[in-house]
């Protein structure tokens, strides 16, 4: 420190560059220390959003899944219909089976409460686990269509043209996730000729 004094004082010139210099390293290397304290955090806040990000995809994927799993077994009940009276019971409704509803009145899929343990929908019987809750599913009767070729004309006269007409049914499936916070719901359109 005597050094610098003395320095300073011996020479003004020189003085005046030195010590103007001492204050300035500080002030820089403190300037780039708070630069690489910014991009620091601005990295970990990036990194976060992604690992974010792919939870929540991995989420979306475990919902999809179960609906998908749902589907299959909504599609297994309906091979095991031989009729389609059980759609047309007095209850029907509360155990997850509906008629199709007219243009003008929300669908049914639209008005059921999937969040509600009496629901009135049916729960997938494949378990799966890894979920926060089991595939939830509905099925509507939509209509019945007869093929062109059951229908009446001079070449089929005499003969039965009801045998194979095919039923519709739409299948609405409700998949939860890993938590609760992820939902899927798939629609798939299923014929079956009874």
């Amino acid at each position: 420190m005597d050094k610098i004094i003395l320095r300073c004082l011996s020479n003004r010139h020189q003085f005046h560059l030195t010590c103007s210099q001492q204050g300035m390293v500080l002030f820089v290397s403190l300037a780039i220390l708070l630069i690489l304290t910014i991009l620091g955090l601005a990295s970990v806040q990036t990194t976060t959003m992604q690992e974010r990000m792919v939870l929540n995809s991995q989420d979306t994927n475990i919902a999809f899944l179960a609906a998908e799993s749902g589907l299959v077994d909504a599609e297994a009940l309906i091979e095991m219909y031989d009729s389609t009276v059980d759609f047309y019971a007095f209850d029907a409704n509360a155990s997850g089976l509906y008629l199709d509803t007219s243009f003008d009145v929300p669908s049914n899929w639209s008005s059921v409460d999937w969040d509600d343990v009496d629901g009135n929908y049916k729960t997938a019987v494949t378990h799966l686990a890894g979920t926060a809750a089991q595939p939830k599913y509905i099925i509507e009767h939509v209509k019945t269509v007869a093929a062109d070729q059951n229908q009446m004309s001079l070449e089929n006269i005499g003969q039965s043209i009801g045998v194979s007409s095919r039923q519709i049914f739409r299948i609405t499936v409700y998949g939860t996730g890993g938590t609760s916070d992820a939902h899927v719901m798939i629609q798939s359109t299923y014929s079956k000729q009874f």
